[in-house]
């Protein structure tokens, strides 16, 4: 079999090289053999010109799938830019820093995204922003709000999660071989990335709901009435994501009803509160919030793929 000599040459192969191969259904890979695969490697020379941000290069390079990050100064860097890149490393699953003088910080990605499941992470980012949204809707009729307070920093363990899941589907789109080893198609990783991002969006409105709850003057009626209609959403959520990473369509429509039921329920809150004189704003807002957050979750069962007869 003939290879494209460029590809040859770029990866410093001879006649006595291996080679991996892999097929598909429909598809054959050819990738090199993993004893011989580089480790990306990205040197950051500091310190960084004003325009660029060390926490945002570190988080990019992350997600890009660098393995090894080198921070490389002439002088010493100041403790204050050091608590920076300590606190971006905490938010990044599997990095750790492997040393660290005066001048330099050496930081690498120890985990094997072969042993990692894109499923399992998708799930946990629910079950994480569900849990949130639960406890937030608590606060619509407990007299004690404190734990209210704390959402934000559960939220975070979302994001973390997050970044995890972008960094291995966009590995996942350039290495063949690590989409094979997720099970997962092109159009599938693709499909993951926007599971992703709507639930990470999910966790900041529930932060947001949460704050909205905490401050809020709403009536002990009123706040009632949302409660009884929003509490039994997670079975909506839980279909929608069991729907996606099965992927069962029937179960995908089964959520899209529960859905429409879900925002049935809400417009019949603002209809029965329609013959008053005057409906609190901060009513309006709850539910529209409710509904936004309901969406991101039915938006992930809308992402699998219909059934066509053949």
């Amino acid at each position: 079999m003939s290879l494209p000599k460029e590809w040859i040459d770029a990866n410093n192969l001879d006649k006595s090289s291996q080679v991996e191969i892999e097929t598909g259904h429909d598809s054959i890979s050819i990738s090199l053999n993993k004893e011989s695969r580089t480790t990306k490697e990205l040197v950051i020379s500091y310190p960084l010109p004003k325009e660029e941000n060390i926490v945002a290069d570190i988080t990019g390079a992350y997600l890009l799938g660098y393995d090894v990050f080198k921070i490389n100064s002439k002088s010493s860097i100041p403790g204050e830019d050091r608590e920076k890149i300590r606190n971006s490393m905490r938010r990044l699953v599997g990095m750790e820093i492997i040393e660290e003088d005066a001048s330099h910080i050496n930081m690498q990605f120890l985990l094997d995204a072969t042993t990692l499941d894109p499923e399992k992470i998708l799930k946990r980012m629910s079950s994480i922003a569900l849990g949130m949204y639960d406890d937030a809707s608590k606060g619509l009729i407990s007299d004690d709000k404190s734990n209210l307070e704390t959402l934000s920093k559960r939220d975070v363990e979302v994001n973390r999660q997050y970044f995890l899941l972008v960094r291995l589907i966009r590995s996942a789109l350039v290495d063949k071989k690590l989409a094979n080893a997720f099970n997962l198609e092109n159009i599938d990783v693709l499909d993951y990335r926007v599971a992703a991002n709507l639930l990470e969006n999910a966790g900041d409105s529930i932060v947001e709901l949460s704050n909205f709850i905490y401050n809020s003057t709403l009536s002990q009626e009123d706040s009632k009435k949302i409660f009884d209609m929003v509490k039994d959403f997670s079975i909506l959520a839980e279909k929608s994501i069991d729907a996606f990473t099965k992927p069962d369509r029937l179960l995908a429509i089964e959520a899209i009803s529960l859905h429409k039921k879900y925002e049935q329920n809400l417009s019949k809150l603002r209809i029965a509160l329609g013959n008053k004189k005057q409906i609190p704003i901060e009513f309006l807002d709850l539910v529209y919030m409710y509904e936004k957050i309901a969406q991101s979750w039915a938006d992930v069962a809308d992402l699998v793929k219909p059934i066509y007869n053949e």
